[in-house]
């Protein structure tokens, strides 16, 4: 199978589009480079679409390789033959290649082995031709030492046949297709593990029974984590019946004396070979559909939390609440430099309350603080309601930013090195203070697994959660532009064609020779060649440079048409960067050409209208309930306003102001049935929930966006 028919099957996209994504992606191009720059070869394709073609050559040079492999061990046994070869070289999945690879396959000595080993193969084959000879008299002739009986001898003919059974393709495609639309997933507690206290989070599977073709992907994780901890026993079934009619369809040719045989032969492959083969399979690939759609909406969740609303260059105060241990505070510029920090203990048990106002009200005025950021975690209410006590000179605008995973940064390789004479609460405060200035920038430094805004995340295939959420950041990194001159190396590592050595390159140019001053000094960046400087060049800015397209998503290729777009027009080139009413009299078809059309020209006019403009939305105070502050103070029908901080296929959380976060489930998330959670909602988006339901022994919120 050549590899863009292998595409081509699995996509619907036009040939030519496929055929130039592969040719880009084969000459390293990123994608978002090719989404970005490349819009005539693709056919205007969107990164995920790229993102498809990228994983689907990824996953056909993993099946060729194994072709590769397998044809090679077939031909040392001295069995591959042109039609086996063909077959082999035709498969368009690992599944249908292992199933004709199985006969061949090598494995632990089983009953059929021992079988042949005593010379009872050619009485399974005399059997399976079911002609209705006495086998009683042929099975004489196979009694030896090792055979002392005819019975024994049949008996050792059936497992050879059982075998032969349990390797026909066509009877493991006919098994497959019925475990997996017929498969029931059955969920049974260990006794002895019912009233432990861990267990009863699980209590609803304690007894359970469900499709396997109907099972979320969040149920199914959630089942299959129970029995990994050891509190239920769960099993795949499929009508034992069924299966057995469907194998003697395939096997039972005639029927005689000897279909009993048969039958029996049939029976024991079905209950000792396939049976167990597939429903371990038919699980497995439930589990590999179910961490797709987690590492789905995990994905999904981060490119919201990454392009979340930044507050930009301000003076912040930021603070990592605490009760006993204190509220750490830190003092940042407008850049995110640390200038001061200190603790107070506005809380019990010091109360040192009026003392903290005062420092408070001091840090603020010392250090023109323009911002409050509060971190959400442990005392964040009580610590929001200080500071509203304090009596402040000038409008200050507070905030309560979520706080995952600042501790995993706090303690991390990055953080020391970054902070190496502060100890980890300060580092933890400092990351609160800039998620507000620019979220995307700090959440790089952070394993997008701990930032805690998807569901199981631990629990899916750990390799395929860390390639897609890799991949997510580097869109977004590319989406917005980073400043070539004030980017960490962090952020810097995730720009298209530059990875963790080129960004360790250009920091170490900085630190030597200053700001970059053009994007062509990207050049004089030690390693970084043409091919790095072609795909990364458009998502890196440079600030006042002399060129005002360096501050633009306008790729360096395309300066020279800019320039003659302003020719053109009778002006220069910084005549015509932010003037929509000049730019208005380009027209657009007369610079098309056989590599540049109207996708890539509207970009470029989009972006001389605004340059280097962020396209993430503006930061917005919010404002929880003053009337509450724990669970305790709930009650239903409460209406209260509340942020999105989670979104999982069943529902969202919500941060109402209390500890606990409040679920609403999909069902009440619109009147109407919906399917996709983020079709109603999105991260960090602020509602206006009502209450429905408080269980205070379990600490579950049920809210409604309907009610």
């Amino acid at each position: 199978m050549k590899l863009l028919d292998f595409v081509k099957s699995q996509l619907n996209l036009p040939e030519k589009s496929i055929q130039n994504t592969i040719t880009l992606l084969s000459e390293d191009a990123t994608i978002p480079f090719i989404a970005r720059y490349r819009k005539e070869a693709t056919g205007n394709l969107d990164e995920v679409e790229i993102e498809k073609i990228s994983d689907l050559l990824k996953s056909f040079s993993e099946l060729e390789k194994r072709k590769k492999s397998i044809l090679n061990a077939i031909n040392e046994q001295g069995a591959l033959t042109s039609a086996l070869k063909l077959k082999i070289e035709e498969a368009n999945t690992l599944v249908v290649l292992e199933d004709l690879y199985l006969p061949y396959k090598k494995k632990r000595r089983t009953k059929a082995d021992v079988a042949r080993e005593a010379g009872l193969e050619p009485l399974a084959k005399i059997l399976m031709s079911q002609n209705g000879d006495d086998l009683k008299l042929i099975g004489k002739r196979f009694l030896s030492k090792d055979v002392v009986s005819i019975e024994k001898a049949l008996e050792g003919a059936k497992h050879i046949i059982a075998e032969w059974i349990s390797e026909n393709p066509v009877v493991r495609q006919k098994l497959r297709r019925l475990y997996s639309s017929s498969g029931e997933i059955t969920a049974r507690i260990v006794k002895s593990e019912k009233d432990k206290p861990a267990a009863q989070k699980y209590k609803q599977y304690f007894d359970w029974q469900e499709s396997l073709n109907r099972i979320p992907s969040h149920r199914l994780l959630a089942i299959l984590r129970a029995e990994n901890e050891g509190f239920i026993k769960m099993k795949l079934e499929v009508d034992e019946t069924t299966s057995l009619d469907q194998i003697s369809g395939i096997i039972l040719k005639k029927r005689n004396q000897n279909s009993k045989y048969i039958e029996e032969a049939i029976e024991d492959s079905y209950k000792r070979l396939l049976k167990p083969s597939f429903s371990n399979e038919a699980i497995s690939e439930a589990k590999n559909r179910a961490d797709e759609d987690a590492i789905k909406v995990f994905s999904e969740n981060l490119e919201q939390l990454l392009l979340a609303p930044p507050l930009g260059n301000k003076r912040i105060l930021a603070i990592d609440p605490g009760f006993r241990s204190g509220c750490k505070v830190v003092c940042l510029d407008e850049n995110g430099m640390l200038l001061h920090n200190e603790t107070i203990y506005p809380h019990a048990p010091q109360n040192e309350l009026s003392m903290a106002i005062k420092k408070i009200r001091s840090l603020v005025n010392a250090y023109q603080i323009e911002a409050i950021s509060i971190g959400n975690g442990t005392a964040s209410r009580e610590t929001e309601q200080f500071i509203k006590k304090v009596p402040f000179n000038t409008d200050v605008s507070v905030f309560v930013v979520n706080e995952a995973g600042a501790s995993i940064y706090s303690a991390s390789k990055i953080a020391r090195d970054e902070f190496p004479d502060y100890d980890i609460t300060v580092r933890g405060a400092v990351s609160i203070g800039r998620r507000l200035i620019d979220p995307l920038a700090e959440l790089v430094k952070i394993d997008a697994k701990s930032i805690g805004v998807g569901q199981y995340q631990h629990d899916v295939d750990q390799v395929k959660l860390k390639e897609k959420l890799d991949s997510v950041v580097m869109i977004c990194v590319n989406r917005i532009g980073i400043n070539v001159n004030s980017a960490s190396k962090e952020l810097l590592s995730y720009v298209s064609g530059i990875g963790p050595v080129l960004a360790e390159n250009i920091i170490e140019y900085r630190s030597k020779n200053g700001s970059l001053e053009t994007r062509e000094d990207l050049l004089k960046v030690s390693r970084l060649g043409a091919k790095a400087y072609e795909q990364a060049a458009g998502f890196l800015r440079i600030k006042n440079s002399k060129n005002p397209l360096d501050d633009s998503a306008v790729h360096p290729e395309r300066y020279d048409l800019v320039k003659k777009m302003a020719k053109d027009l009778g002006t220069e080139l910084h005549n015509i960067i932010g003037k929509k009413e000049i730019l208005q009299n380009i027209t657009l078809d007369s610079y098309t050409s056989m590599d540049l059309g109207l996708p890539t020209l509207r970009d470029i006019l989009k972006e001389l209208e605004k340059p280097g403009v962020d396209p993430r939305k503006k930061v917005k105070v919010f404002k929880f309930d003053d009337t509450i502050s724990t669970i305790k103070d709930l009650k239903t029908g409460m209406k209260l306003p509340g942020i999105v901080n989670n979104i999982t296929n069943f529902g969202c959380f919500v941060d109402i102001g209390v500890k606990e976060s409040g679920l609403i489930h999909i069902s009440k998330l619109a009147k109407e049935y919906i399917s996709d959670v983020n079709a109603v909602v999105k991260l960090g988006e602020h509602l206006t929930v009502t209450v429905l339901e408080i269980d205070l022994d379990l600490k579950r919120i049920q809210l409604s966006l309907i009610d």
